[in-house]
């Protein structure tokens, strides 16, 4: 696609509306789920399931999406390399549609069945901001990563600004009579349809040569070995993966802590996460471009990880909850300075022919750091629920030794 100048389009935009409304999305179910099992009004189990139980079956629901995509996304990345990112962008972001009316008919029907299908089924095809990572990967040198990478977090950010605070306000019938927890699903398909279309009619291929990267449904499983046999990426995929697994103890249950001790609602779940969207998007949007041509990307996350798990600690302390209002912002500004750094210092490591499979692997382990959490922190939550965000700070300053200690040293 080119513009009527004859230089060729650049595809950053796209990619930023594509990933702004996959977000958007993600965020309005972010108030919603954990309301659905926490919150003492919700009707969705009977009497017999208690707090407990309840708990469990949040972390394995909470992991089944992870654990899907653990299989998915790497065929879906070897997949964007041999026939190009957009068609495979596209099926991915069917799959999501489908997951999201799914688990709307399952609120509506009280099936926790299909409940556990309609998240799997978008694990297993949710492999598209790895093929975004990808397609930004395609399109800039090593000095644009940082910068471009953090275009798709100011896209999660700005998702997160109104993502949550929408789902909050969908789901509260004292907004509108007829809203109730499975409308913000139905939303969040209408809008992943739009991102469908979008990509068909806008989305330009960024893949100039492509790769017959193998294709295995247990692709994942070698990718973790592969992995650790790599001397030029054995070390930061470790760190990627303690820091996946501590930030998923944090993100997954954050808002059940704020259910169960300070008695949050849908609505307040959602204006918190919009405030802490906002200093995201102000990060990755703002900061971010503006440490990238001061600081190489190693060394801005030498600094930045180990100020998010100091925040995270912090998260600890309050009694009160507008305390969180003034914490989480070092949260999301820490979260969003070391994010796209990382993926840019992955990215370096590989070839140009071998972004799909290298972000595929990167995918891998997050995933994998994905999946454990919730089925530890559901039975940790029973005990006190404040050892996920514990267990968080602690996993976070782990991958902040094995970063510097390990892989800067390299």
């Amino acid at each position: 696609m080119t513009t009527s100048s004859g230089k060729t389009r650049s595809p950053l935009l796209i990619i930023f509306l594509t990933v702004f409304i996959d977000l958007l999305g993600i965020g309005v179910i972010i108030p919603v789920i954990p309301a659905l099992f926490f919150e003492p009004t919700s009707s969705f189990f009977p009497a017999s399931v208690n707090t407990e139980q309840r708990s469990i079956l949040y972390g394995l629901l909470i992991a089944a999406y992870p654990m899907l995509q653990f299989f998915g996304a790497p065929m879906l990345g070897a997949l964007s390399d041999r026939y190009g990112r957009k068609p495979i962008l596209s099926l991915s972001l069917l799959g999501t549609m489908l997951g999201y009316l799914l688990f709307a008919w399952a609120i509506l029907n009280q099936n926790i069945w299909l409940l556990f299908i309609s998240r799997a089924l978008p694990g297993f095809t949710g492999g598209n901001i790895a093929i975004i990572l990808s397609s930004i990967s395609d399109v800039s040198d090593a000095q644009s990563k940082a910068k471009n990478f953090g275009l798709v977090g100011m896209a999660f950010g700005l998702g997160f600004i109104l993502g949550p605070t929408i789902g909050g306000i969908l789901a509260d019938k004292s907004v509108v009579s007829w809203f109730n927890a499975a409308t913000p699903f139905w939303f969040t398909a209408a809008l992943t349809l739009l991102n469908v279309l979008l990509v068909q009619v806008r989305f330009r291929e960024t893949l100039q040569q492509r790769r017959l990267s193998p294709i295995n449904l247990f692709t994942g499983f070698s990718n973790i070995g592969r992995a650790f046999r790599m001397p030029n990426l054995r070390a930061i995929f470790m760190v990627i993966l303690l820091l996946s697994l501590g930030f998923t103890f944090f993100t997954q249950f954050f808002s059940v802590l704020l259910i169960q001790k300070f008695s949050f609602t849908e609505k307040n779940i959602g204006l918190l996460f919009g405030w802490i969207g906002i200093w995201l998007a102000l990060t990755q949007g703002v900061l971010v471009r503006i440490l990238s041509r001061r600081f190489a990307s190693a060394n801005v996350i030498a600094v930045s990880m180990l100020l998010l798990s100091i925040a995270l600690a912090m998260l600890l302390l309050p009694d009160q909850s507008f305390w969180f209002y003034l914490l989480n912002p070092l949260v999301a500004i820490a979260q969003g300075t070391t994010a796209p750094n990382l993926t840019a210092v992955v990215s370096e490591q590989a070839n140009a022919d071998q972004q799909g499979e290298i972000l595929g692997i990167n995918q891998s382990m997050q995933s994998l750091g994905q999946i454990i959490p919730p089925l530890i922190a559901g039975y940790l939550n029973t005990i006190d629920g404040r050892l996920p965000i514990a267990t968080a700070a602690v996993l976070t300053l782990s991958g902040w030794l094995v970063y510097v200690l390990v892989f800067r040293r390299r």
